[in-house]
């Protein structure tokens, strides 16, 4: 995030003026632990810890786990991880939400005893009955309780003496307001559940709205850089900062959320995804987890890219998927080594080869990078093609195998088509070649061109594996314009995860290490799976029709 934007400007600002000092600014990042982080977190992340970095400032790391439902060590330990993965560290600035509950009870109490604050018991049907709209106010008949009677309700609701729903703290702002949030919003309700840290220590919670701005002044947060959605709860987030006695006074900005093509990034749909079984966990690399993009093949640099690319603005937008997926690809051309993996294997017997002969072939390891040097590849009599690079019966402009076609091995030999035998079913069994023994991997000695090259492997000396073709989950391009009716399993795409067996790959990959990525030649590029032996994910395809920088 070297590149200014309109948050770095407002700072800008502020550092000009002389309210702050550049090493001051101090930013947060508050995930809640109830799932694992998404891409649309990210952008939320580099923002607050780019940021923070850009003015040599501070960045917290505050689990929000001020709602106990659903919320997990696992989910804390995931974060944490996910975070170091891109690179960022907090150091020693790792906070709870939960680390202020008895300060914020406190600060709710001075808020009754100010009247900014009463305990109303309309049940959850009444409260939405007497909300108001735009022409009418909205009621309470609990208002006006006296400070006395509520503020010894709110500690009999930190008892345990009423059930749930019983009653709740709100704050006494304005019934009439045109912004619904300020309406005397909700500051605590009652929850009888176990926190993942407090246990049964507490059964009333605070709401988000009013723990958040006090947990950023007392941590003496500059900015509370917060998504779009957040822009009609800032007068609630300076309502709190105002009439709470807290030591600092952080400023809200609102940026537009991360949306992406073909993708959901709602945490409580891919809870269920995995819940359900219909993804391999939150890992599963169809995922726009970070884990998930991680597993898949995705690196940190090329997410930075994408996020940077993106760009940070107010209005609402949707980014293309094709723009990360160029983003990898665009990274990966340079770095990615190059193997050789035949999908769908066709054996080709080379008959003018001798049967007991190996030879080595000397091919780059890749093109764009001539420091990474070269490989040897073994060629012998029985080799495999992909069955896609023949056609029996070829249509127009075929340049690859076909009777009586002669085609380049990739780095080897030009062989000719010769006798094809078949299966009973009709596909190809075995394919017979006659190689010219002269043209090694050069040109023929009789000038001939040859147009067409495919990809190989020896059949003695190839390895077998799983290869996993990776495609978008969602058939829908803009899921927020789902028609009625329809939800998002209504547009699943049954072709998101393809498992091909059987396939061959080079001797060099055996080496390879999980999370170790690859461009498997006119193939596309391929991660080996962190979770499954033997088997590589496809990350992307080579074909890239977004634009260039």
């Amino acid at each position: 995030m070297e590149n200014n934007n309109f948050i770095h400007d407002f700072i800008n600002e502020e550092i000009e003026s002389g309210k702050y000092r550049a090493d001051e600014i101090h930013t947060r990042f508050p995930p809640e632990p109830n799932g694992y982080l998404h891409i649309g977190h990210c952008k939320a992340l580099i923002i607050d810890f780019g940021t923070a970095k850009k003015y040599c400032g501070r960045c917290n790391l505050r689990m929000d786990d001020t709602n106990p439902a659903k919320e997990d060590t696992e989910f804390v330990d995931a974060i944490q991880e996910d975070i170091h993965w891109l690179g960022f560290d907090w150091g020693d600035r790792f906070f709870y939400g939960s680390d202020y509950f008895e300060k914020t009870y406190e600060i709710a109490e001075k808020l009754i005893l100010s009247g900014d604050a009463y305990v109303c018991e309309l049940t959850p049907d009444q409260f939405r009955e007497y909300r108001g709209d735009l022409t009418n106010p909205a009621k309470s008949p609990f208002r006006d309780r006296p400070v006395e009677e509520s503020l010894d309700l709110f500690r009999r609701m930190r008892a345990g003496e009423f059930p749930e729903g019983k009653y709740t703290l709100r704050a006494k702002i304005d019934l009439a307001s045109g912004n619904f949030n300020m309406r005397d919003p909700v500051l605590y309700r009652i929850r009888y559940i176990d926190h993942h840290r407090q246990g049964k220590k507490w059964c009333i919670f605070p709401m988000y709205d009013f723990a958040h701005p006090i947990q950023d002044a007392i941590e003496g947060i500059t900015h509370s850089l917060c998504s779009l959605e957040y822009e009609d709860h800032r007068p609630l987030y300076n309502w709190v900062i105002e009439h709470c006695d807290v030591p600092s006074t952080p400023r809200q900005i609102e940026f537009a959320r991360l949306n992406i093509t073909n993708t959901v990034l709602s945490k409580r749909y891919l809870r269920q995804l995995v819940e359900t079984g219909l993804v391999d966990g939150w890992d599963d690399p169809r995922m726009p987890t970070l884990c998930g993009l991680r597993r898949r093949g995705y690196t940190p640099e090329a997410i930075f890219d994408f996020v940077d690319r993106a760009g940070v603005a107010k209005a609402y937008s949707v980014v293309d998927i094709e723009l990360l997926e160029h983003c990898i690809r665009e990274e990966l051309n340079t770095t990615a080594p190059r193997r050789i993996a035949v999908m769908n294997p066709v054996k080709l017997v080379v008959d003018n080869y001798p049967e007991d002969k190996v030879e080595y072939f000397e091919v780059s390891n890749n093109p764009q990078n001539p420091e990474a040097g070269t490989r040897k590849i073994p060629f012998t009599k029985n080799i495999v093609i992909d069955a896609d690079d023949f056609a029996a019966v070829p249509p127009p402009k075929f340049f690859r195998l076909k009777p009586e076609g002669e085609v380049r091995l990739m780095g080897a030999y030009i062989v000719k088509c010769g006798e094809i035998e078949y299966n009973a079913d009709g596909s190809v069994n075995t394919i017979h070649v006659t190689a010219d023994l002269e043209s090694g991997n050069g040109n023929p000695v009789d000038g001939r061109k040859i147009k067409g090259t495919i990809h190989w492997l020896s059949a003695d000396y190839a390895q077998k594996a799983d290869i996993m073709l990776y495609d978008h989950l969602f058939t829908l391009e803009n899921v927020d314009d789902m028609p009625e009716g329809k939800t998002y399993n209504d547009y699943l795409n049954p072709e998101s995860a393809i498992k091909l067996e059987g396939c061959m790959i080079e001797p060099a990959l055996a080496d390879a290490e999980p999370g170790d990525r690859f461009q498997f030649v006119r193939n596309g590029y391929y991660v080996k799976d962190t979770k499954n032996a033997n088997t590589f994910n496809r990350i992307v395809g080579l074909k890239d029709s977004f634009p260039k920088k």
